[in-house]
C-alpha cells in the first residue's frame, strides 16, 4: 500500500505537470502494447479535478481520446503488418490461413459486441484491437464500439478519483467491486446478445 501511495503521488504530480496532454499520452500508451493500467492515470486525474486543478470534462475527453487513439494504432499495426506476418510465418506457430478466415467471419458477425466487451475487461482491453485489425473489422464500427467501452471505463475510474479523492483503501475496495459488477454485466449483455442473434 505504501508503494501504491508513492506511485499515485508521483502520477498525480506528473499528470499535474503535464496537464491534459499527459492524460492523453498515458492513456494512449495504456491502449497500445504497454502493460500500463488505466487505473493509475484516470483515478489521480479525477482527484486533480476534484481539487479544482483540472476540468472534469476535459479530463474525461482526454482519457477517452487517448484510449481510442492507442486502440487505433494497434488496429492499424495489426491490419497492415499482422496479416502479412501471420500469412507468411503463421504456419510456424500452427496458425494457418483458415484460422484467419474463421476469425474474420467471427468479427464480421460479432465484432461490435466483442470490441465493446473487450474494452471493459482488464488485460483484454489493451489487446482486443489486434484481432479486430487482423479480421478487417469495419473501422467506423470499431471506433464507435471502442469509444463506447472506453467512455464507460474512463468515466468510472475518473469518478472514483473525484469522489474518493486520495483514499487508497476505499479506491481499492470500490475498484474490486466495480470490476466484479462489470464482468457480471458483460456476461448478461453477452447472453442477451447471443439469444437475440439466434
Amino acid at each position: 500500500m505504501e508503494l501504491l501511495h508513492v506511485v499515485t503521488n508521483f502520477l498525480v504530480e506528473t499528470i499535474g505537470s503535464l496537464g491534459y496532454i499527459g492524460i492523453f499520452a498515458l492513456m494512449f500508451l495504456e491502449s497500445t502494447f504497454f502493460p500500463f493500467p488505466s487505473e493509475v492515470v484516470m483515478i489521480p486525474a479525477g482527484f486533480l479535478a476534484y481539487k479544482g486543478d483540472m476540468n472534469l470534462y476535459i479530463v474525461l475527453l482526454m482519457g477517452i481520446l487517448g484510449s481510442l487513439t492507442g486502440a487505433l494504432l494497434n488496429y492499424y499495426l495489426s491490419k497492415t503488418l499482422g496479416r502479412k506476418l501471420l500469412l507468411k510465418y503463421g504456419h510456424y506457430i500452427w496458425f494457418e490461413e483458415d484460422k484467419l478466415i474463421k476469425m474474420e467471419n467471427f468479427f464480421k458477425s460479432h465484432g461490435e459486441i466483442s470490441t465493446f466487451n473487450g474494452r471493459l475487461i482488464p488485460v483484454v482491453r489493451q489487446y482486443i484491437s489486434l484481432p479486430a485489425g487482423l479480421s478487417n473489422m469495419n473501422l467506423l464500427k470499431f471506433s464507435i464500439y471502442t469509444t463506447l467501452g472506453a467512455t464507460i471505463w474512463v468515466t468510472i475510474l475518473t469518478l472514483l478519483g473525484y469522489v474518493l479523492g486520495n483514499n487508497q483503501e476505499l479506491i481499492k475496495e470500490y475498484l474490486k467491486s466495480i470490476s466484479i459488477v462489470t464482468l457480471i454485466t458483460i456476461a448478461i449483455i453477452s447472453i442477451v446478445y447471443i439469444k437475440y442473434k439466434k
